[in-house]
């Protein structure tokens, strides 16, 4: 996340939330910078390699794999390769960091320095042909750097370095070209102007293929400056390759601060501009108009219910008229004996709203977090990491809400209560997660958790979080009751049929597309960072999204937990938090389209995956926005059944 180092103090928030890509930026405290001496050895890290796709291609795979898997081949450093010291978060999200091979002086050229020969026999050809018509590429890091690939922006004309490079390209007859010579093109930066100290800003990788027909001695230092025949992996026989690379030092004006700018683009972002914008107006009109009719509404119809009250009972007529208008008017009144009885499952429901209002912290101190800076794309492996960790610690949220709740209900059972809640949706989502790693292992997948980090996760889970949860849901029991400001009958009152609209099914179905649309635009983003391995920045407007969200959420809801009122349905708690959780439903059904237009998955092991996740990741919306719907129609109900006189 990049700020902007020279905004007034009075445009700060603006370009918080509105500024993500500048030109002079900084960063908040994350990674500090390396300094290197001419003739120094700049480490060249090796990543998982992950499928890409060009901007308005098909991605055709969703698995990534290691580097030194051995049906690549590719070639290993001495004593062979070890890995790099990673993040939680960054072990999760997929990377597999090791050593190489290839040796980077600091401002020292290199021109066709030898790597390992090796021989491609049949079946290994076969695979490596399939990965490459897969689109997979091969990932870098040099200095915390991906290295990429310069791409210009047909659109806006702007160039700019796509992380990660082809492991080869389909050339017109439909045959694999495997690259197997690498261009390494390295920017570096003289801080103040000395020469001594020199910083990485920049890594470009421009692979290419060159069938070499004899063996190169490795003195050679311009062999593989010639022109070569592409280079094709035989499936019916052995091919025998020879992998080359060259380095070249390019001296270059950008700040090591602002380094990740070339790296952070958005396709198209005047649609982003322009849909973000409408989006804001819609919503903001909606809550507007809700907001006013509401107010306008219940002050109508509290005026006239306490008037009703102080007419004098002698004259029954008088009275009789009266009720049978406020009546027409607005039944909310009606069922004040009966909204706030106990709904069923109040177990279930409570459970839920405890894991909804973690998820709901967790979720604004991560935006916040990143909103600042500290989540930057250098710090790898910090959004997962972040992630974690709020959740941990924020069990005692979720304790202390269900507890509460479940205490407010008339619940008796608090020992399940207890130990339902940090154990019910955590365990749901960790054996979802456990299931779909286990297709990842059966494709030797480098994405897979290994087993040791689930153990930790599973460490993290039982002997923090669950004792937070534990501890929470103690102090909860022990508050005081939440009291209902009116008192509930003894005998459930009759509910007459309600019109369509306010039924389960339309009303989920009406209610969830409004804070769907709020984060539509960016949800698209967000998919195509996850699943095009792209980074993802734009954290102001994730920020602003979530705000139009929570807005929309609650007022829609609301408003449709009076309608329901007033139709004498006094059963809103399910139906405020369902209706609300709809949303989720767009968002799986978004994935599902998003699947059929952008992706072109060739195995089945893909598909699950990507249906998996998607799932998982809509079961998690529909807890928060569901939290988000009911506690703002309680808190409505409350208000506004404290606010009239009740016999």
């Amino acid at each position: 996340m990049q700020l902007k180092n020279h905004a007034p103090s009075g445009a700060l928030l603006a370009s918080l939330l509105v500024a993500p890509q500048v030109a002079s930026a900084f960063y908040l405290p994350g990674v500090a910078p390396t300094t290197y001496k001419p003739g120094e050895q700049v480490p060249l890290y090796v990543n998982s390699i992950r499928p890409v796709a060009a901007p308005d291609a098909l991605l055709h795979s969703v698995v990534s794999y290691d580097y030194y898997q051995p049906h690549f081949q590719f070639c290993q450093p001495e004593g062979g390769p070890k890995s790099v010291g990673e993040s939680l978060g960054s072990i999760l999200f997929g990377d597999r960091i090791k050593t190489s091979p290839f040796e980077l002086k600091m401002k020292q050229n290199e021109t066709c320095k030898m790597l390992c020969p090796t021989t491609y026999k049949q079946g290994v050809a076969f695979y490596v042909n399939d990965k490459i018509r897969q689109g997979m590429s091969l990932n870098w890091l040099v200095d915390g750097l991906p290295a990429g690939q310069r791409i210009k922006d047909e659109l806006t004309g702007t160039e700019f370095y796509n992380p990660g490079f082809l492991m080869g390209q389909v050339d017109g007859d439909d045959k694999a070209i495997f690259n197997n010579h690498y261009d390494i093109l390295i920017e570096y930066h003289e801080v103040s102007g000395n020469p001594d100290q020199l910083r990485v800003v920049g890594v470009l990788v421009q692979p290419e293929s060159k069938k070499y027909t004899k063996d190169i001695p490795k003195e050679s230092t311009d062999i593989c400056l010639s022109n070569f025949e592409p280079l094709e992996l035989k499936e019916d026989g052995e091919t025998k390759v020879q992998f080359t690379y060259s380095v070249y030092w390019i001296p270059s004006q950008t700040a090591w601060a602002t380094r990740w700018d070339k790296y952070l683009h958005v396709f198209d972002p005047k649609i982003h501009w322009f849909s973000l914008i409408n989006s804001a107006v819609i919503v903001v009109f909606l809550t507007l108009t809700v907001m006013s009719v509401l107010v306008r509404a219940l002050r109508k119809d509290i005026a006239r219910y306490n008037r009703l009250d102080q007419i004098n009972l002698d004259d029954l007529s008088g009275t009789s008229a009266l009720e049978d208008g406020v009546q027409e008017d607005s039944g909310w009144k009606l069922v004040h004996g009966d909204v706030f009885r106990t709904p069923s499952y109040p177990m279930l429901l409570s459970v839920f709203l405890g894991n909804g209002a973690q998820l709901f912290v967790m979720t604004g101190f991560t935006i916040a977090f990143a909103l600042l800076g500290f989540l930057s794309p250098s710090n790898r492996g910090s959004l997962g990491t972040i992630i974690l960790f709020l959740y941990t610690i924020l069990g005692f949220v979720g304790g202390y809400t269900s507890a509460r709740i479940y205490k407010s209900m008339g619940g008796e059972k608090w020992k399940m209560n207890i130990i339902l809640t940090p154990v019910l949706v955590p365990g749901i989502v960790f054996g979802t997660f456990f299931l779909l790693n286990l297709f990842l292992w059966a494709k030797e997948s480098s994405g897979a958790v290994p087993f040791t980090t689930m153990l930790v996760i599973i460490l993290i889970w039982f002997v923090i979080s669950v004792p937070l949860s534990v501890t929470g849901s103690w102090l909860g029991f022990r508050a005081t009751a939440i009291e209902p400001p009116v008192r509930t009958n003894q005998i459930p009152r009759q509910i007459p049929p309600v019109t369509t609209y306010l039924k389960p099914v339309p009303s989920m179905l009406l209610v969830g597309i409004l804070p769907f649309g709020a984060i539509f635009v960016e949800l698209y983003f967000i998919m195509s960072s996850i699943w095009f391995n792209k980074i993802y920045y734009m954290f102001g407007f994730l920020f602003l999204c979530y705000g139009l969200m929570i807005l929309t959420c609650a007022t829609v809801t609301i408003l449709m937990v009076y309608f329901l009122l007033c139709a004498e349905n006094y059963n809103w708690q399910w139906r405020a938090f369902l209706a609300a959780g709809a949303s989720a439903g767009y968002i799986f059904v978004n994935a599902m389209i998003y699947w059929a237009s952008k992706l072109s998955l060739s195995s089945f092991t893909g598909s699950v995956l990507y249906i998996g996740y998607s799932a998982l990741i809509s079961f998690l919306f529909f807890i928060l926005t569901g939290s988000i719907g009911f506690f703002s129609s309680w808190w409505f109900v409350r208000k506004i059944y404290s606010s009239i006189k009740i016999d």
